[in-house]
Parts: structure tokens; sequence; C-alpha cells
């Protein structure tokens, strides 16, 4: 990970299974601080920090080979993971490479869904914060500002969003293969965050009226139920209520499950004749896994509707070839254009940049 200039560092669903990303995922204050942690190693210049279910990647301009590897300790120090177990699933690219790697990643050829647009919004946010806490300068701004033009160009002048390619679609149709159909369906969506409310959409565009919400903050999940036509319930009342429901959507932020075995073991009780299907969209999880081995009930975690889009990918092949292309194409050239400023970041060849740095481990800040 000895890499100067522009790189890219993280681990993404392609080596980190889910139970590893789970680990590796940052809660709100645990990012804010993580930040303020990066913004203190001498030698980065400029970073900006994506996050999501599928990945942690850290995007940086460095004068100095060793800044990568410190990003990466000081982020496994936070999260009390062994830094060696990071380095073996690291992703790591630098200069051009890197450029391809953040065009993929906006236009969602890098997905685990390939072709889904949620990443686009997940990367502008990212760099909208990074943008905020003033850690981008001219070399960022300019990348990510075309990568956001890559992408759309991609999706206009090729067809690799074809197909049922998001979450929420996939989870729909499996739940039409449960139910058969939605009309009289009891959902609950337990979280009012961006991904809940898109799921819930889904459902009801095809079909589904019975629809709840539940959030910890009892005040959002009532402006959503309004929003959606629907029913609001609180939070507390959520695993004591779960027999009402065919479908439970789980979409929370919570560090911890939120659905226990106890309690989804309640509810199948009594409903031993009518299936129970649980749509698990958190990282971490929100339902705990031992679930799925409750008769009559069924368990989706990302990564299991991930698999079952990956049946939709043949259809996609040729478009994804295509978009590879494109993004290669812009990625040469807009590499070309930011080397010089990256190049110009040489290191002076006495820096010690080891004296200039705490030890990661005596940075968190709890």
């Amino acid at each position: 990970m000895n890499t100067a200039g522009f790189f890219v560092i993280g681990a993404t669903h392609h080596r980190a299974p889910l139970e590893v990303r789970e680990k590796l995922s940052l809660a709100v204050e645990a990012a804010e601080a993580l930040r303020g942690e990066l913004a203190g190693i001498a030698g980065l210049h400029e970073f900006a920090m994506l996050s999501t279910c599928n990945r942690i990647e850290f995007y940086g301009v460095a004068s100095h080979p060793e800044t990568a590897a410190r990003v990466s300790a000081t982020f496994c120090a936070r999260q009390n993971f062994d830094s060696d177990v990071f380095e073996k699933i690291c992703l790591s690219h630098s200069g051009r490479d890197a450029v391809q790697h953040l065009l993929e990643v906006a236009a969602g050829l890098d997905s685990q869904m390939i072709g889904e647009t949620e990443i686009f919004g997940q990367v502008k946010d990212a760099y909208a914060t990074a943008q905020a806490r003033r850690s981008t300068g001219p070399v960022l701004n300019r990348l990510f500002q075309k990568s956001f033009q890559a992408a759309k160009h991609v999706r206009s002048t090729t067809a690799i969003t074809t197909g049922q390619v998001s979450v929420a679609n996939v989870a729909v149709d499996l739940a039409l293969t449960i139910f058969g159909e939605l009309a009289e369906t009891r959902i609950l969506l337990i979280g009012a965050g961006d991904i809940g409310e898109k799921t819930a959409k889904a459902f009801q565009s095809r079909g589904a009226g019975a629809l709840t919400v539940a959030s910890r903050r009892f005040e959002r999940a009532m402006e959503l139920a309004t929003a959606l036509s629907a029913s609001a319930m609180p939070f507390e009342q959520t695993n004591t209520r779960l027999s009402e429901f065919d479908v439970v959507v789980c979409a929370t932020s919570a560090p911890e499950a939120v659905v226990s075995l106890a309690a989804a073991a309640s509810a199948i009780r009594k409903r031993p004749a009518r299936p129970l299907f649980f749509i698990d969209l958190a990282l971490p999880r929100d339902v705990e896994p031992t679930v799925a081995q409750l008769d009559n009930v069924f368990l989706y975690n990302l990564d299991d509707l991930a698999t079952i889009a990956e049946e939709n990918r043949a259809a996609r092949v040729t478009e994804l070839v295509k978009a590879r292309a494109i993004v290669a194409e812009k990625a040469d050239l807009l590499w070309k254009q930011v080397e010089a400023q990256v190049l110009a970041l040489a290191p002076a060849p006495t820096a010690d940049l080891g004296s200039a740095l705490p030890h990661p481990t005596h940075q968190r800040a709890d």
C-alpha cells in the first residue's frame, strides 16, 4: 500500500462478505470522528470517504507513498479491526487506475447489482460531505465532478440499467413469489431512511395497500407514513406486533439487531398457516441470522438479494462491456488532466512523517 499521488483504498463486497462489512461499517458519529483523524495525517492533502452497505473507500491525494497505509491504519484502529485482515481484503489503486475505479463506482459498474443507480447518489453525498469539511481540493473536485458526468453519460448511452437491478425491485419480486399477490399483504417498514422509503414505494407500485412504518423517531415515522398514505407505529411495539404482518422490511442504522430470534419465533407461532418474510436491508444487519432457521420464515439480506439480481446480469453483459469501454476512455483523458497536479506533490527528500503522526490508537475519540 505504498502509494503516492491520487489513490483509493478500502474494502468492498468483492472480497469482504457481509459479516466482515458489518464490522467495517461506520455509524454517523464514528464517521465524523474518523474524518477528523484523517485530517490530521501529514501528507494527506485531500480526501473523501465513501461508506455504503457494500463498500468503505477512501479517496486521497498524498505527497508521500506511506500516506495510504496511514489512512488504513487509522481506520482499522477506530473500528478495532485487525489491520492484517484488512490488508488481505483491501482494494488499492493509484493514478489512472484509481480514476477508472471512481468512474466505475459512480456509474454502478462496480456495484453488487451491476447497473444499480443508488450508488450515484451515495457518491454525490460523499463528495458533498468532503467539500463541506473542506477536505477536497483541485484534484478531487475535478475527479468527482467528472465522475458524475461520466456516470450520466453511461446511463444515457447504454442499457446498463435494464432489468430488476435494485434491491427494492428484487425484494418485491420475492414477495410476489411467496404470497402470489400483494393487495392483501400487510407490510411493516422498520426504519424511515432513504432505502426503506424506496422499498416501500416499490411495494406500493406493485399493488401493496397495507403499509405500516416504524422508526426510533416516531415523528419521522409519522412524516413518512403521511407521505406514503400509510400508518405509523411506535418502534417499541415492533417485536410484539410482528405476527400482524406478512412482510417486514428492516432498514435501520441500529448498531445491533432489532429483530431477535425469540421475537420472530413468537410471531410465527401466532400465524403458523401464513409465512413471514423478512427483508433485511441494513448494515449491520437488523435481523438475527438464526431467524432463517425457523419454519415458514423467509429471511433475505443484502447479499442474498444481490445473488438473485445477478441472474439478471446476463442480459446486461454486452452493455457492461460497452459501459466499461466508455469509462476507460474517459479515465485516460481525466488522468491526463490531473496528472501534473498530482505529480507536483512529490515529497521533500528529508521529510520525516513518522514523527509528525501520533499512533492511530491514540487518536480514538469515542
